[in-house]
């Protein structure tokens, strides 16, 4: 009896050992619709400002020159501006920095640019108000062209080889929502700019460039355990499972988020004048690449109908087993 009841027990077999989940499963999913409004709201105004107030393009786009122009009392933009049109300078654009005492003053190329500094720190000077000339940069206007054009297509074929690679490594719904979270990155930070009429130059674009790179690395982390808790965790809805997989990845992205944030804030105090705005674009674009890979990619591939049976590979008639074949018993007597 004991013998059979072992034979048995070795036949029958062990029950499917349910994969260990965190202790409290943080609900994100549950505020991905209000959180798809906002994202929508978000890009709809980066794009209505592109399009009507445009950005504010540095040199390195535009060509011209720029001077940056320090008083010791605030000043009015259009007395800076009369002052430079009455001294024979095309064209120029006044802008605050910060303050009313520091301002930003760019124009078009002009004739005769020898000297170019001593021209403008006479020109603004004004009575009882001194003007200190910080800075004047100059750049062709065909150059900034070229750059501008290139940093377009730049961005363009980042998105599409984001795309190639997704859809190579994952799944093409996941694919489309890391793209659509890029994209939508791309359009907060710069949108950002647009509207607070902050200066947009190369190191701003290198900025946006290393956050997609950025976001991208957080969104594959968390396909990475969604895929991973799609294959093991059997018997529970798809939004539960995410759910699942973002809380796992929770303490991850606030190690990674917290760490680039300390190297940010130290180039946006110590870094100077070089990477203040590099900085700001970082600062924006963190929020922005964090935020993303949970309410636009994730969400998107959800909504998009994700299920295990994206994940698992199914097996072809071809190819599975045939009826397993049983040959008797030797020792057995034969039939009568």
């Amino acid at each position: 009896m004991s013998n059979d009841l072992q034979q048995q027990d070795a036949q029958t077999p062990a029950p499917e050992s349910k994969p260990q989940q965190p202790e409290r499963i943080i609900r994100f999913m549950r505020f991905r619709k209000p959180m798809a409004i906002f994202s929508l709201l978000v890009v709809l105004i980066g794009i209505y400002s592109l399009a009507t107030k445009g950005l504010n393009l540095g040199l390195d786009f535009t060509g011209g020159v720029a001077a940056e122009v320090s008083y010791s009392q605030p000043v009015q933009q259009a007395d800076i501006q009369w002052a430079l049109v009455d001294a024979g300078f095309k064209d120029p654009i006044v802008q605050y920095i910060g303050t009313q005492r520091d301002v930003m003053i760019r124009m078009p190329v002009q004739e005769g640019e020898e000297d170019l500094a001593q021209k403008i720190q006479t020109a603004v000077t004004i009575a009882d108000n001194t003007a200190v000339v910080e800075k004047v940069d100059a750049v062709g206007s065909q150059l900034g062209s070229e750059l501008y054009t290139r940093s377009v297509g730049a961005l363009a074929l980042a998105l599409i080889m984001m795309l190639i690679y997704v859809s190579i490594r994952y799944e093409f719904k996941l694919a489309v929502g890391a793209v659509i979270s890029l994209a939508h990155d791309t359009l907060f930070t710069i949108g950002i700019f647009s509207l607070m009429g902050w200066p947009f130059d190369l190191t701003v674009l290198a900025a946006v460039l290393a956050l997609i790179g950025y976001s991208l690395n957080d969104t594959i982390v968390v396909f990475d355990r969604i895929r991973e808790n799609f294959r093991k965790i059997r018997g529970a809805e798809p939004t539960e499972i995410v759910d699942i997989a973002l809380t796992e990845t929770l303490r991850r992205t606030i190690m990674t988020v917290g760490t680039v944030l300390v190297v940010v804030i130290a180039m946006y105090f110590l870094g100077g004048d070089g990477l203040y705005w590099f900085s700001v674009a970082l600062l924006v674009g963190l929020f922005a690449g964090t935020y993303s890979s949970i309410y636009i990619a994730t969400a998107y591939a959800l909504a998009m109908g994700l299920s295990r049976k994206d994940f698992v590979v199914v097996v072809k008639p071809e190819f599975e087993e045939e009826q397993e074949v049983v040959f008797p018993d030797e020792k057995a007597p034969p039939r009568a």
